[in-house]
């Protein structure tokens, strides 16, 4: 009896210790996953000679005393000459108006892809292709996804400017939305799946076409993956940031190059910065929160299922 409590007592310290060891490995995980965005977000309530002093100021109201001087200068329209950000752009701030710009473009670019990649994944889910196995297509049309950006910038820049279009809304929604197309078609295709083709076919026989069938009972049933496919799409719209640069200079720029442009004779104002990155993160976070029950619900079905 005593070598089974023996043996029991060393099997419950092995488990304490390992269940420590696991603690403390996921404690620093989080610290350096977190601390970069506790940073970015103290910096944005720093002022700037908080920002460069040595050593770095870490601990709000212990190491520096917060300001909302920045948060103001970002989001309040200035109209006094001089002061960094003051830029007037159809009558509001340079910032208000690359919100808007990227607000406009990603819902846009968004609504692009899920649209035509529901009816593209649909279609390799249930149709079968005589020349290409539906596997082969699917995976080449992911694979317009690994393109890198990059290598097809400047054809684009030349295309638009021949047609005229460069810093237009119908530009970047188009190019926009041809990136992210190849990952919804994937992830919707692997959604579609899913759903029992017995309910398309009694819908069928009931006299449904199979495109009333496709719009009646597919979409509903595949509402959690298409509103988490239509998430990530919009959060690589909303990040997208050499296609902006080329192709846009003042009427249609998203935050991503206003933030980036955020300088003042060659130095970056790291608390203008700052404090505008964390605006930005704010919508995608904010739409997020709006549908985590259908993206929890859509993350556990199709592409990313294992």
């Amino acid at each position: 009896m005593s070598e089974k409590r023996r043996k029991a007592g060393k099997s419950r310290v092995m488990n304490l210790s390992k269940n420590t060891i696991l603690f403390f490995f996921v404690l620093g995980a989080m610290f350096v996953t977190l601390f970069p965005v506790y940073w970015i977000v103290t910096t944005g309530f720093k002022n700037p000679i908080d920002v460069l002093t040595y050593p770095p100021s870490i601990v709000p109201f212990i190491n520096f005393i917060p300001t909302l001087d920045n948060w103001r200068r970002d989001i309040i329209p200035q109209a006094s000459p001089g002061t960094e950000l003051a830029l007037a752009a159809h009558g509001g701030t340079e910032i208000q108006y690359a919100l808007l710009h990227s607000l406009i473009i990603s819902s846009g670019a968004t609504l692009f892809s899920v649209i035509i990649g529901s009816f593209a994944g649909y279609a390799l889910a249930r149709f079968q292709f005589k020349r290409w196995k539906n596997e082969d297509m699917a995976f080449f049309v992911l694979s317009q996804r690994f393109l890198p950006a990059a290598a097809i910038v400047i054809p684009y820049f030349i295309m638009f400017k021949n047609l005229g279009l460069l810093d237009t809304y119908p530009t970047m929604i188009l190019v926009d939305g041809a990136m992210t197309l190849p990952f919804s078609v994937w992830m919707m295709r692997e959604y579609f799946l899913e759903v029992p083709k017995e309910i398309e076919e009694s819908a069928l026989i009931d006299g449904c076409s199979i495109f009333a069938t496709f719009r009646r009972i597919v979409l509903p049933l595949s509402m959690p993956g298409l509103v988490s496919t239509a998430v990530f799409c919009f959060i690589f719209a909303w990040n997208e940031f050499l296609m902006a640069l080329f192709l846009t200079f003042s009427n249609a720029n998203p935050i991503t190059l206003t933030i980036a442009g955020m300088t003042h004779s060659g130095a970056p104002l790291w608390w203008d910065i700052s404090a505008l990155g964390t605006i930005t993160v704010i919508p995608p976070i904010a739409l997020a929160l709006l549908v985590q029950r259908y993206i929890v619900r859509g993350l556990s079905l199709g592409a990313v299922k294992g």
